[in-house]
């Protein structure tokens, strides 16, 4: 499963949003721009199989945005440990059965900490 293409209407949202921060920001002489693998349509760093079809297509986990298809979720990077964020896509989708981030597996004792076990 990938992110959605810089073209689709997810993504074109997403740069209107940073656009306007930007403008907003402007006054103040702060910018803000996307970060380099955003701006670049970079793969996705979290990559997770969860034990039960997810019931929605997007969902905000970990402060990232979450894209789901069956029981296939991926992420851009997100700002806390891995263990925390599968955590925070268990509130939202229910059990992680398989947990990667940047192409490393959770360790079966953080997946079991993420579940709440």
């Amino acid at each position: 499963m990938s992110l959605p293409s810089p073209s689709s209407p997810i993504s074109r949202s997403t740069g209107a949003i940073v656009a306007a921060l930007a403008l907003s920001t402007l006054s103040i002489g702060v910018t803000v721009s996307p970060a380099p693998a955003q701006a670049a349509g970079a793969a996705p760093y979290y990559d997770v199989q969860l034990a039960e079809p997810a019931t929605k297509a997007t969902a905000i986990a970990g402060g990232v945005v979450w894209y789901c298809e069956g029981t296939s979720c991926v992420a851009r990077k997100g700002g806390s440990q891995p263990w925390i964020m599968c955590k925070h896509l268990v509130r939202e989708h229910g059990k992680v059965t398989r947990f990667t981030y940047s192409g490393k597996e959770l360790e079966a004792d953080k997946l079991a900490k993420c579940n709440g076990e």
